[in-house]
């Protein structure tokens, strides 16, 4: 009987000591990284999800848009008694003519005012600008208080790519970042054209270039006819 409590007195001192060094070794842990009260709530730790990569620019920011066959820029018959150089706007049919000679031309799809904001005349070209700055006319601010008063040049620019100011109007015949409006009447009365094709463009023209900005009224069919 003895001898049985002096074993079940050694297995208890046993146990005593082994919990003792255990609770040892788990302070040691628990003082390098405490422990969740309720491990089943801990949410696991993952890395901030990184910004997404801003793709560099297209010629037309942020859009894909097919353009209809008959707005894309391509070479056409175009008979005019205009000087090669010369711009010429037809307004009803949404094209701009760049006058090559020979009974040709280089014709591009554009966006032009809308009712009620378009004109017509002779103007010439005063100044270019790549990737322009726009300050809406106080006019355009007094219908669209929600603008702008100035900004600066860039893709999410609406003048887009490039701008060709018409004489000492406040109008232009620039590029835009929403290709889609190209063959509509969308305009305050400016000019517009796809990114890649005002680039086109302004490359082709200096300044003093004329530009005819035939009116809305003038609904001749299309003079120009795709060079097969």
């Amino acid at each position: 009987m003895f001898n049985s409590i002096r074993l079940n007195t050694r297995l208890a001192a046993a146990a005593l000591g082994a919990l003792a060094i255990g609770t040892v070794a788990f302070s040691t842990s628990a003082a390098a990284a405490p422990l969740p009260l309720f491990p089943f709530l801990l949410i696991p730790q993952t890395e901030a999800a990184p910004p997404p990569v801003q793709a560099a620019p297209s010629q037309d920011e942020g859009s894909v848009v097919e353009m209809p066959a008959r707005l894309k820029r391509q070479v056409v018959n175009y008979a005019t008694r205009e000087a090669p150089g010369t711009i010429i706007i037809d307004t009803p049919n949404t094209y701009l003519y760049y006058v090559l000679g020979g009974g040709q031309a280089i014709r591009y799809g554009i966006g032009v005012g809308r009712e009620g904001f378009t004109w017509s005349g002779t103007q010439t070209i005063t100044r270019k600008a790549e990737w322009p700055d726009w300050t809406p006319p106080p006019e355009m601010i007094a219908r669209q208080p929600y603008l702008p008063r100035h900004m600066a040049g860039g893709p999410g620019n609406p003048l887009g790519a490039r701008a060709m100011y018409l004489g000492g109007s406040v109008y232009r015949i620039h590029g835009t970042n929403a290709p889609e409006t190209i063959g509509t009447r969308v305009s305050s009365g400016c000019l517009r054209l796809t990114n890649a094709d005002v680039a086109d463009l302004y490359s082709r023209v200096n300044v003093g270039t004329k530009v005819i900005v035939l009116p809305m009224t003038d609904r001749r069919a299309d003079l120009g006819t795709a060079i097969r």
